[in-house]
């Protein structure tokens, strides 16, 4: 495997990537194997390490959990983490000991200094760094992930954080056990975290809008069923949503009416069926609302819109993200006012580049507008670094997919070691 290291002690760079993460990763690894002067800033895995609770699972299976890499041998499988089977999910020590390993072997000089802002500088961009130092970039990636974008919604937003906070502000929930605690959410994050919370020893009621928790179908044992051969191994939605998904550049060119509708009906909220058992003790209300919130002495009281009512100790909210490119604070506001915006998110040319600000780039969550829902998935890398690379080459962009190495075949490098686009 041929790597070209970063240059730490320069202050000039072809591409500056702003995030450590799965994506940040991702997009290093192919631009360092083809050459490119590439420099990434920020703690690896920092999001996944203080903003996801101990003990957490990941939705996706360790098959569509792999980071995209030139080279198909850096897997979870290869990391001799895989037990009983390749079809089961990887718990957050397992994919954090993946992860960096991963960025060891093939993204080891990581700049782990923080950036404080980056703004345009003759033709290029600038980027000042926590400390003072300025580095001058051609191109800049913005993988960042998350951290600003956390949805309270109202009523919460106007309770304290000591009493109702969201999922990504935890990474143990064990101080609230012999707690009375409220989750709000039918998704993911919202049920797992019941169960954690209940696990810890908290007194916990789930409470959803939706008419019932919609559990994920998990693959079946042994021979997998025709319904399951007809899933992408994406892993992100059914047979036919979700190969629409895992073709990025297809959705891309989907009528704008319908992609956020085809986006929804991919990952709309649902959770893990192996969560069912975990949360079968759990009080859990659907098809109710929170319609006001208020402080009772030291504790939380909520109105449901059937006229019930609820005092706890806490309220935790699972009710996911809304992108707003606009939170992110290293971005100065003259940047943010050229990126064309559409809800929040950029809209994205081929090479996931802003159309209106040439050189900067949004690769993650802020990309699913343009690119589709596996962009909020680790599996998106496959798509994502591969087609940055091919933007920063200047190589044509043709239809590509996002497939990960594929759980029936053996972790094998391919005949000409490139990843799967």
């Amino acid at each position: 495997m041929t790597l070209h290291p970063q240059n730490p002690s320069s202050s000039n760079c072809s591409v500056a990537i702003i995030g450590a993460g799965p994506y940040g990763l991702a997009a290093a690894a192919h631009l360092l194997h083809a050459g490119v002067d590439a420099r990434v800033f920020g703690e690896p895995m920092e999001f996944w390490h203080n903003q996801m609770p101990k003990g957490m699972m990941l939705r996706s299976r360790k098959r569509s959990s792999n980071i995209a890499h030139p080279q198909r041998s850096v897997t979870l499988a290869a990391r001799g983490r895989m037990r009983g089977g390749p079809l089961s999910n990887a718990t957050l020590e397992e994919f954090l000991d993946y992860a960096h390993w991963f960025q060891q072997q093939l993204v080891p000089d990581v700049d782990r200094r923080k950036v404080d802002q980056v703004e345009r500088s003759n033709g290029g961009y600038r980027l000042t760094l926590t400390d003072g130092e300025e580095v001058s970039a051609e191109r800049v990636v913005v993988a960042a992930g998350l951290f600003p974008f956390p949805w309270r919604p109202a009523p919460f937003d106007q309770l304290p954080a000591s009493h109702a906070s969201h999922s990504s502000d935890h990474d143990d929930l064990g101080h609230f056990s012999g707690k009375d605690v409220v989750v709000i959410g039918g998704g993911q994050s919202a049920v797992e975290s019941a169960a954690l919370l209940h696990e810890a020893g908290a007194r916990v009621e789930l409470i959803a809008r939706a008419p019932n928790i919609r559990w994920l179908r998990e693959d079946s044992e042994g021979r997998r069923t025709v319904y399951e051969r007809l899933i992408p191994p994406t892993d992100v939605g059914g047979p036919r949503i979700g190969w629409m998904a895992a073709i990025p550049d297809l959705f891309r060119r989907l009528p704008a009416e319908s992609q956020p509708r085809l986006a929804y009906k991919a990952i709309g909220p649902a959770a893990a069926s192996w969560l069912a058992p975990r949360v079968a003790d759990i009080p859990i209300t659907t098809q109710l609302c929170v319609t006001s919130v208020s402080m009772s002495g030291d504790r939380v009281q909520l109105q449901l819109e059937d006229g019930s009512e609820r005092t706890v100790d806490h309220v935790l909210l699972g009710t996911g993200y809304r992108v707003d490119v606009a939170r992110y604070p290293f971005l100065s506001s003259s940047l943010v006012d050229s990126v064309e915006r559409r809800d929040g998110y950029p809209v994205l040319r081929p090479g996931l580049e802003s159309v209106s600000s040439p050189g900067l780039h949004f690769i993650g969550a802020p990309a699913a507008l343009s690119f589709g829902p596996i962009m909020r998935f680790v599996v998106g890398t496959w798509y994502a670094a591969p087609a940055l690379a091919r933007r920063v080459l200047g190589k044509r962009h043709g239809f590509s997919a996002a497939l990960p190495v594929r759980p029936w075949s053996k972790d094998k490098p391919s005949r000409n070691g490139e990843a799967p686009h």
